[in-house]
């Protein structure tokens, strides 16, 4: 059986390629660029990279790329190529001025492939036959507005397009994160400016040098869990050669603390040399700052007067830890019988006079010290204290130190601050 010649197919020697391919391949490397984006946060870097990616993928006339100003608004030019009549910073009115303002206002994409004929384009570059503008957008709020202009009449296909509007997608996201973490930066930044004067402001409350007492040494530190924290320490000069020593805790920690910390110790200043004693002193104290502070807001103090001449130390106990008494003899907590933080009620506070002779040495501190503690909530507790105030050397530095090194350089979760006030060996 003969077989049949098969027909003849005449093939092209090239394969036909559509004029707009390598356009559409150029737009789809795009896309993956605009993916690529989201992996920055710095907005300028974003917006210059988009305007000249486009720019050089279509050979447009311009490129611009509009971030929308609630305050305002209005549309900001944060990004252009090609343009020789507006630079950064441009505004446009949402609604009134031109396509991208058009766009802005109704939130879908407008496409002039004849700019001669569109009731919405202002005339700019005079290359410009088409142009479209484009929103930005995510999860329903304006970001923004995207143009592109081309020297062709109807230079944009549908496919392209579509390309763009899913480029504009990527850079909305891109944007919008930029900015929301340029605006938490700016925040934070201003945050920490603020603390940081808060914490100077605050440090300079602090006694900036001990006193000179006849027969006496006093030191004391603070160190705040935070930029600033509700503890303080004071030394007040009394009448007759007497001073004031007060440590304080004021309930709660930061900004909140520290100013009612300020509070406290400018009441207390203005009543301990008026008063007869240290009951006396926390006594109108307490009444005044229950008329001014918060619910829910207390501060412990101990309050002493030392009396050089008598050698003698009368103190008077809001609530705080009871202060820790040294002598060559042995030791002891100093406690009182009465006396509830200040802020909380009205109330009675004893006083308990010692005799500080030689050698002999009292420190007032707060809890920040004997409740740090270990993660296994360990705490460094009275015992550790007891040791070190006992040992040689000691100070109010050693001794902030030491819990240092006990919570293994983790830090203190809560202010720590301690006064020491010892009887010279040497003296008369």
């Amino acid at each position: 059986m003969a077989t049949m010649p098969r027909p003849q197919i005449d093939l092209p020697s090239q394969p036909m390629i559509d004029p707009s391919a390598n356009r559409i391949d150029e737009l789809i490397r795009l896309q993956k660029s605009a993916q690529r984006i989201t992996s920055t946060l710095d907005l300028d870097e974003i917006i210059d990279r988009v305007v000249t990616e486009v720019s050089d993928s279509l050979d447009c006339v311009e490129i611009n790329l509009y971030v929308h100003d609630p305050k305002g608004n209005e549309l900001v030019l944060k990004g252009v190529r090609g343009c020789t009549l507006h630079r950064k910073g441009h505004r446009l009115k949402i609604g009134q001025d031109g396509m991208s303002g058009h766009v802005a206002a109704t939130r879908r994409m407008h496409y002039a492939p004849d700019v001669t004929s569109d009731p919405y384009y202002i005339a700019c570059e005079p290359k410009t036959r088409s142009e479209v503008a484009i929103p930005l957008e995510l999860d329903g709020e304006l970001v923004g507005v995207f143009t592109a202009s081309h020297h062709e009449l109807d230079a944009f296909c549908s496919t392209q397009l579509r390309l763009f509007q899913g480029l504009c997608s990527h850079v909305a996201v891109a944007v919008q994160n930029a900015r929301r973490f340029h605006d938490e930066y700016k925040r934070r930044e201003q945050m920490t400016r603020e603390a940081e004067e808060a914490r100077s402001i605050q440090q300079a409350l602090l006694p900036r040098t001990s006193p000179l007492i006849p027969g006496f040494y006093v030191s004391g530190l603070s160190i705040p869990a935070g930029a600033v924290g509700g503890d303080w320490y004071d030394y007040i000069p009394l009448p007759e050669g007497r001073w004031g020593l007060v440590l304080a805790d004021v309930s709660g920690k930061g900004t909140a603390a520290a100013l009612l910390m300020s509070t406290t110790r400018g009441m207390l200043r203005s009543l301990a040399p008026i008063s007869a004693g240290p009951g006396e002193v926390l006594t109108r104290l307490n009444n005044m700052l229950l008329q001014d502070f918060p619910d829910g807001r207390f501060v412990t103090m101990v309050y002493a007067e030392l009396d050089p001449a008598k050698r003698t130390l009368k103190l008077a106990n809001a609530g705080h830890l009871a202060p820790l008494l040294v002598e060559p003899t042995g030791y002891r907590w100093i406690q009182s019988e009465q006396g509830l933080p200040l802020g909380v009620a009205v109330s009675k506070f004893s006083e308990t006079e010692i005799s500080l002779d030689k050698g002999s040495r009292i420190t007032f501190y707060s809890d920040g010290i004997t409740e740090a503690e270990l993660e296994s909530g360990e705490e460094y507790g009275p015992e550790r204290l007891l040791a070190h105030v006992q040992s040689a050397g000691f100070s109010p530095e050693s001794l902030l130190s030491d819990v240092k090194k006990f919570v293994n350089g983790a830090g203190f979760r809560d202010d720590a601050t301690a006064i020491l006030v010892g009887a010279r060996p040497e003296a008369n």
